[in-house]
């Protein structure tokens, strides 16, 4: 397929939400190839799985952090890569990433070509590994998947907490955003607000991928979803348990913002009907309140 896809096309979407060995790579890399393995037997098209999948995420210095971060070019991504390629599965996955002398916590966009597309995270709460990372400073922007046609953009956790960046995802013509996250439990409502309303906002796909288990003293929520454009769940895990779920989507569902509830008489479009020129506080560096 290339991006010129009829009406009516469909992918199949994974959503994994899975627990994660802390500062052991390999088995977390197995855990990936594995099930790619047996997503591809389903013949699933795009597969999200959780902020810093492979790394964990609950360090206490940077040095700690980096001991563990993998390389672009390493071992560990050449694995992942030649999975995808052999199943046929595209995938978001995160992981502390060292690039030269900076640390990141990235997400990368991966299919049988290899790496598409990648994102370090911008908004850093004051929490876990993302006290010691550097800010990222790639632009938000949606990539194409040679074999689907997707156009697929990324955000980590926090970065949904921020209409701004999913707003620059839909302006980017994204269909899917991918959004790998470590929500503790303490964060359980975001896991259930934010992906409706980001998806219906923006009128696209939203894979939230949480993980699950306890990481020093974290305790992770689950309540991973797949939403579609109109903000309706497509799928959700109700709890904190492992699981993978699964919508098959039609990206012109995404493509076609014009909605007409009545036709004639009630029609909307959120990108057509926006007034850029009455927002520009928003891209004030301070409110006043900060000043």
């Amino acid at each position: 397929m290339n991006s010129a896809n009829p009406p009516g096309f469909t992918m199949l979407l994974a959503c994994v939400q899975t627990d994660v060995q802390f500062a052991t790579v390999a088995p977390n890399v197995q855990t990936v190839v594995n099930t790619l393995e047996q997503l591809g037997r389903q013949k699933v098209d795009l597969a999200v799985f959780p902020e810093c999948m492979l790394t964990g995420y609950a360090f206490e210095s940077r040095a700690e952090a980096a001991a563990v971060a993998v390389r672009e070019d390493g071992p560990e991504l050449a694995e992942i890569i030649a999975a995808s390629a052999r199943t046929g599965v595209a995938l978001t996955l995160g992981t502390v990433l060292q690039v030269e002398d900076r640390l990141f916590n990235a997400a990368l966009l991966i299919d049988d070509s290899g790496i598409v597309g990648r994102y370090h995270k911008i908004h850093l709460p004051h929490l876990g590994v993302d006290r010691y990372v550097d800010r990222g400073e790639i632009p938000y922007q949606a990539w194409t998947l040679r074999r689907s046609g997707a156009r697929v953009g990324m955000g980590i956790c926090y970065d949904s907490s921020f209409p701004e960046p999913m707003r620059v995802l839909g302006l980017d013509r994204a269909d899917i955003i991918a959004l790998g996250t470590n929500w503790p439990v303490a964060a359980s409502r975001t896991a259930e607000l934010v992906p409706p309303a980001r998806s219906m906002e923006n009128h696209l796909f939203f894979v939230a991928a949480n993980r699950v288990g306890s990481e020093r003293g974290f305790d992770f929520c689950g309540l991973s979803s797949i939403c579609g454009p109109d903000g309706v769940e497509l799928a959700r895990v109700a709890d904190d348990e492992p699981a993978v779920l699964m919508a098959e989507v039609e990206l012109q569902a995404a493509r076609n913002k014009r909605i007409e509830r009545t036709p004639g008489k009630h029609v909307i479009d959120r990108f057509a009907d926006r007034r850029p020129e009455f927002y520009d506080k928003i891209t004030d560096h301070l409110s006043e309140s900060e000043e």
